[in-house]
Formats: structure tokens, sequence, C-alpha cells
């Protein structure tokens, strides 16, 4: 009966709105939880077959929705390790207690952000429970290419804030003028133009080397300069050891004067690289350190030079440093997570990357603003922050709850007064049901 029928839909009515109510208080009690994702009731109307001169109320039916794929505003703070996703995609992380028991299947959870910070045990976590996961690099600060398509390789990011560490030298820059005059006939063969320049070898000790310009000596009695020819010799003080000699003949040619024309390394010597101007030394301990001089001919770059002027150690560029204590963390855009010490190098120690899935909206929710893949979200793949459609990695930043209050309390009042509608109904149905009882007494 349509009477009936009517009473359905008020029910039906009753409970939508009761759904869609529900949805508006976790929003609205969630308005100041970072990274939440606002919830919706998306109504949808039920048809019944109609018979003619007749209509049959269907009613309504209702389906939870939820926006995982908007973004709230971002804010800054002062912890290095809060995150956020400036763009499309999730961080990587799990829960405490399966780190703590030792999972070694540790469940796959995706946030927007976190507050990430050490508990006791290094774990980096959120107060919530949340342990960020990340790649780990090797001891040099590189991760290895890990799978994309699956989380086997993603491990619990954990932080030695105990540790000492130090970068050994691996780059070396020789800036430096030669005198022109000093190869002209007349000039003091014996001069010795020094530069001696300071490493750290693989424990962080503090060594030298030194790097010895002469002119070259035709043999002749007297002997006499060679034009535009030096001799580079090359020691580590270290091991007393000669690491290298190098002929190196500067050019006279117009637009090229002054620059590096050829370099012959002398029996025994460290390899030298014409285009990139290199020279890598091998040293003791497993330790090489390249050394630009400068590339033959017109190839850049170009670090050494003769020219008319006096001998200028214009600058030396290298990189290293000695024993520090680890002071604190920090994330770049591209996801790479360092620590940082006291003496101002900074090591990477894990590659934090953004997840992605076909169907953002189609992950499931979980507690602590935590989602799970899901057969509506589709396959999980991990990029390079800011690789692919996925967004940079920021920290000292949160992600805010992407409800908006003022229209949850305008959606309030609408959805009161249609409850109160269809209430409506079913005490106007209620009416007419006594009436047509009362016809028959």
């Amino acid at each position: 009966m349509s009477i009936s029928s009517s009473m359905n839909a008020g029910v039906s009515g009753l409970t939508a709105n009761s759904n869609k109510l529900a949805t508006i208080a976790d929003n609205i009690s969630n308005s100041q939880t970072f990274g939440y994702k606002r919830a919706g009731t998306d109504f949808a109307s039920m048809a019944v077959s109609e018979n003619v001169g007749s209509y049959v109320a269907g009613g309504v039916a209702t389906k939870m929705i939820r926006n995982i794929e908007g973004k709230g505003a971002l804010i800054g703070s002062e912890n290095a390790t809060d995150i956020a996703i400036s763009g499309r995609g999730m961080l990587p992380v799990t829960g405490i207690a399966s780190v703590q028991a030792g999972d070694p299947n540790l469940p796959l959870m995706l946030t927007s952000t976190g507050s990430f910070q050490s508990d006791k045990n290094g774990v980096m976590r959120t107060p919530s429970g949340l342990v960020l996961l990340g790649w780990p690099a090797n001891l040099d600060g590189k991760v290895p290419e890990p799978p994309r398509d699956t989380a086997s390789a993603l491990r619990p990011v954990t932080v030695n804030r105990g540790a000492v560490a130090a970068e050994p030298t691996s780059l070396i820059t020789l800036r430096a003028n030669l005198p022109a005059s000093a190869t002209n006939p007349g000039a003091d063969l014996a001069a010795i133009y020094p530069m001696t320049v300071e490493y750290f070898d693989t424990l962080g000790a503090s060594q030298t080397l030194a790097f010895n310009f002469t002119p070259v000596s035709d043999g002749a009695t007297p002997p006499l300069p060679v034009p535009n020819q030096w001799t580079l010799e090359i020691t580590d003080n270290k091991s007393a050891t000669v690491q290298g000699t190098y002929a190196i003949t500067f050019s006279k040619v117009d637009g090229l004067g002054g620059s590096i024309e050829t370099v012959v390394p002398g029996a025994g010597s460290a390899p030298y690289d014409a285009d990139t101007g290199v020279l890598t030394l091998p040293l003791d301990g497993g330790q090489d350190i390249a050394v630009g001089i400068g590339a033959e001919g017109a190839k850049v770059p170009q670090y050494l030079s003769q020219l008319s002027s006096v001998f200028s150690p214009v600058g030396i560029l290298k990189n290293g440093s000695s024993a520090g204590n680890f002071t604190g963390l920090s994330i770049d855009e591209n996801g790479f997570l360092s620590a940082n010490y006291s003496t101002g190098f900074s090591r990477v120690i894990y590659q934090i990357p953004v997840a992605d899935v076909p169907n953002m909206n189609g992950l499931r929710a979980l507690d602590n603003q935590a989602f799970a893949i899901s057969a509506s979200s589709g396959s999980v793949y991990f990029w390079d922050a800011g690789a692919g459609p996925t967004g940079s990695v920021l920290g000292f930043s949160r992600e805010q709850s992407t409800t908006d209050v003022a229209q949850e309390l305008t959606q309030l009042i609408q959805t009161q007064r249609a409850y109160s509608s269809n209430a409506k109904i079913i005490q106007t149905v209620d009416e007419m049901l006594q009436e047509t009882t009362n016809l028959k007494r």
C-alpha cells in the first residue's frame, strides 16, 4: 500500500539523516586533527515498481564516502621531522606494536602527515603509534634501488642519537695560478711552488696532501726552463708516499692562453681523466680521492692556470669532516632523511618514498588518520618524492584537517530539518492509519 510505503520511506529518511549526522559529528570533532580526511554521506533514491494509477515510495539509501584525495592546508612547525606532502601521495607507516613484537611482515599503512620523533629505542614514531617506514641507505649515504611495487624493502626508520661519525674526504679541487715568468729563461729552476691540503681519512683523522709544482728543465748545460711546462708531484704525508707525478703543459694559443693543454701522468702515477680534469688518488686504507686540476684543451672545467702573475693559490674546495656527534635530523624535498653532526656534515640514512594508489578514495580508513590498501584502492606503488604524480616531502610541516566547520554547521542545520521532516511523515502516516482504524468502529 502507498500508506505503508510512505511509512517505510520516512523510516529510511530517518536512518539516512542519522547516518549523515554521524559523519557531520565526526568531521566537526576532528576539525583540529592533523591529517584528518573529511567524511561525507551520499544519498541515493530507491525505486519500487509502480502500478498504473498508484505510486509506491521507495525511500532513500546512503553510502559513506571519504575524500582521502583532498588536501588540507599545510602549516609550519618547529620539528624537523614533522612531515607532510605538498601534493598527491601518502607516507608509508606501520604500527608500533608490530615493530615491538618483531613482526617480519609489518602491516603497511598510509598517512598524509605525521609528527615523528624518536622513542627510547630510536624508532621514529608519532605519539599515536604510527612508525615511519623508509628505505635504509648504505654507510656511504647511497640508497640501493628498491622494488617499487611492494613494501618488502621498507624498514622502520631508526636513529642512533648517540652516534659519532666522520666523513672521509673524497673530492678536492685545486684552484691556483702558476707564474708564467717561472718558465722563462733565467728563472730559478730550483723554485718549488707548494700547496698543502688537509684531508680526512676513513677514521676521521686529519691528514695532508702536498702538491708541489716545479718548472721543467730542458736538461742542457746550463739547464734552461721549458716554456709553459711544469711538473706536479703529489705526496701523501700520512704514508710519506708519492701518489704520482704529472707533466703539465699550458697553452699559449690565442684565446686559450694559460689554460691546460696536456697532462701526462708519470710511471706508476694515479690516472688522469682528460675530459673531466680529475685525477684519482688511491690512498691507503681503501680511500680514493678525486682531485680536480682541470681538463685538457678547450674543455671545461679549468682550475689551474699559468698567467703572467705571481703564484696564487686562489682556493681549495673539498668535502670531508672529522668525527662529530649527532645533532639532529633533516629531510629534504626528495624524501632523503639525513643525520646531522656537530662538525657540519650530514649523511643520508633513509629515503622516505611517497606511496600512491590508482583510487586514493578507495583506501580503507583506520584509526589515527591512517589508511590501508583495499580492493577498491588498487595496488600501491612507491615513488621518489616529487616524481611521477606525487608531491614533494616537506619537513617542519603538518597537514591540517580537511573539515570546513562553517560548512559542517550549515549541513547540520539542514540535516536536523530533514530529520524532523521525515519524523513528520511517520507521524502523519500514523494519524492516517488511526483514522482508517476509526472508520471500522
